[in-house]
């Protein structure tokens, strides 16, 4: 009985994360500071990666192989309600609704991916995955209803911004990435590894609690493919 309440407060806690409320009393800028790692990754298991560059409004980075637990894909006109909906089979995912029963460490980001509508009141696509941790990413736990990624060595040019993540919000983040990237070598890679989409897909990562109210990081990423040559 007292796992159980364990668990229900835990679910509780997490998925107010994804609660959309920008909270009035927040204070200060909603902008990031760029090249500074976000303050969870001290506590628990984040992907490892170089920064390659600091630029203006973003960071690009180098992300080494990584494997993350991934949602189908849910169509919403709401990254905030997707996201909520996703993490509940992820949470269950990582309490042991797996083939294997296993237990798994929560890590961060949770990053949501995001295939943009063609019109604003039509629905998005969303898959939301969850960094699986070092020590299963040889053999993770497969799950009904979750497939597993793996990342091989990929590009990020990032945008951080603070506060709790709304609908409002994302949208206006990531032009002003795209913005803030205009005319830079890696704006060029971006649009050449993005080529074949309608409207360039984009990541959301979000990695605080909800109770941490100082030093909150959630990060916008535009993910490209670059030699590695090119890159330095």
């Amino acid at each position: 009985m007292a796992a159980a309440s364990l668990n229900l407060f835990k679910l509780s806690f997490l998925l107010s994360l994804f609660s959309n409320s920008n909270l009035s009393v927040w204070p200060g800028s909603r902008g990031g500071k760029e090249g500074v790692a976000p303050p969870t990754c001290s506590r628990i298991e984040c992907p490892s990666y170089d920064v390659v560059h600091v630029g203006n409004g973003y960071e690009i980075r180098r992300y080494n192989s990584t494997a993350w637990m991934s949602t189908s894909s849910i169509q919403d006109i709401s990254l905030v309600e997707a996201t909520r909906t996703g993490f509940l089979q992820l949470f269950d995912y990582i309490q042991g609704k797996n083939n294997y029963e296993e237990k798994i460490e929560m890590t961060a980001p949770v990053i949501t991916q995001v295939s943009p509508s063609d019109g604003p009141f039509c629905a998005s696509s969303f898959v939301i995955s969850f960094y699986v941790p070092k020590a299963n990413q040889a053999n993770p736990p497969p799950a009904k209803g979750l497939h597993l990624q793996r990342w091989e060595s990929t590009y990020a040019a990032v945008r951080q911004f603070a506060g709790f993540v709304s609908d409002s919000d994302v949208g206006e983040e990531a032009a002003a990435l795209v913005e803030s990237l205009a005319g830079t070598v890696w704006s060029a890679a971006i649009d050449k590894s993005h080529s074949s989409e309608t409207t360039k897909e984009y990541t959301v990562a979000q990695y605080n609690s909800p109770f941490e109210f100082e030093g909150r990081v959630n990060e916008i990423w535009l993910t490209f493919e670059m030699e590695e040559a090119d890159a330095i």
